[in-house]
């Protein structure tokens, strides 16, 4: 009994410990970001191949590949657990609006919150979906849907008030141009309805998320970032997860049966140690990517920084799955983007740098004071 209270102690003091540093990273400027998108794109790149792999190849239950619909469900559910264990051992439910039930306090969202909650849950669902389209490449549907997320950026930034940079738009211009460029070149657009409707509710989730981020969280404020992350999280995954699941219980034909499978037969799966790291993946790219978007910053910079971080990893993924499973490889007008998108990197990176202002100096939102890890949060209206 001692050894599982010495280990439960030894697993908090880490997450907390690692809460710490990736806010200690984001407390020191533009550079950190930068450095916090590189290792968003090297987490994102295993959950990208995992995902895709698992639906091109055959699953011993069914005797074909998993379906985007069956994988969702579980994986979903087992980001849930990690995401979780992270807000309650790392102490960052503390910072969050509180709600006191039967004497012990508890973290609740605000109406704010609860909002951008409800528009994160659409991105959790159709992000893992967009990766098991047959016939449909990652790089192109990626693409597609970080394309419109750089167009709504500055506008979100436009209606709050924020100044957008020469160097946002430089850059929001090379990745618009990269998605012209992929379009034109695959002849349209030419999706499925379903891979439409994924586009669709991915760019609504998105517009909802960063108005509540810019509207609450990117306020210069320590432990603004905690608090969206933990009050954002507590609302998305559980409506995430309750949609899938009411989907599932109305026997909507395939679709039913394909996420009833996802809720309860694929527990038992031989595939199921890879599911789970798709799970695990996902739940650190929720991390990184959330660090990344609530850097004070306006979000015509941080939004395509971590957009072409998301695509460069989507396009390494492609390249991988080619050479491991044979999928087909990125084309010439993908390899075109992806070159457009790392000019576009390049131009944040060192347009900042290239006339520094107040504004440019080391963010202070995500400051750690030692007191935030082991003091109560405090009711914040």
């Amino acid at each position: 009994m001692h050894f599982v209270v010495f280990r439960v102690k030894r697993v908090k003091i880490m997450a907390a410990q690692g809460g710490l540093a990736m806010e200690w990273m984001m407390a020191k400027g533009r550079s950190s970001i930068e450095l916090m998108a590189l290792i968003y794109a090297l987490t994102y790149l295993p959950n990208i191949v995992l995902t895709k792999a698992l639906s091109t190849q055959v699953n011993p239950m069914l005797g074909r590949p998993l379906t985007g619909l069956e994988l969702l469900p579980s994986t979903i559910i087992i980001s849930a657990v990690f995401t979780y264990a992270f807000i309650w051992l790392s102490g960052w439910w503390r910072d969050a609006h509180q709600v006191e039930i039967g004497g012990r306090r508890f973290p609740c969202p605000t109406r704010w919150t609860l909002l951008s909650g409800l528009g994160t849950a659409m991105v959790l669902f159709t992000v893992p979906l967009s990766f098991t389209f047959v016939g449909v490449s990652i790089p192109f549907i990626q693409l597609l849907m970080r394309g419109d997320i750089l167009i709504i950026a500055p506008l979100v930034d436009l209606i709050g008030g924020r100044k957008v940079r020469w160097y946002s738009w430089v850059a929001l211009a090379l990745c618009a141009v990269g998605l012209a460029l992929t379009i034109s070149q695959r002849g349209g657009i030419n999706l499925p309805p379903l891979a439409l409707l994924t586009i669709a509710l991915y760019t609504i989730g998105y517009f909802i998320r960063l108005s509540v981020m810019t509207r609450t969280a990117k306020d210069g404020i320590s432990g603004s970032a905690r608090r969206y992350f933990v009050e954002e999280k507590i609302v998305a995954l559980p409506v995430a997860i309750g949609f899938l699941a009411l989907m599932s219980a109305l026997g909507l034909g395939a679709q039913g049966d394909q996420l009833g499978f996802g809720f309860v037969t694929i527990w038992s799966s031989p595939q199921l140690p890879l599911i789970a790291a798709i799970g695990f993946t996902a739940f650190l790219v929720s991390i990184f990517s959330a660090l990344i978007l609530l850097a004070k910053h306006e979000n015509s910079y941080c939004v395509p920084l971590e957009r072409s971080a998301s695509i460069l990893a989507g396009l390494v993924a492609a390249f991988v799955l080619a050479w491991a499973i044979g999928t087909p490889a990125p084309t010439g007008a993908e390899l075109g983007g992806a070159v457009l998108l790392i000019i576009a990197i390049l131009v944040l990176s060192l347009g900042p740098r290239m006339g520094r202002t107040i504004e440019d100096e080391p963010a202070e939102a995500l400051a750690v004071e030692p007191e935030a890890a082991i003091l109560p949060g405090t009711n914040r209206s």
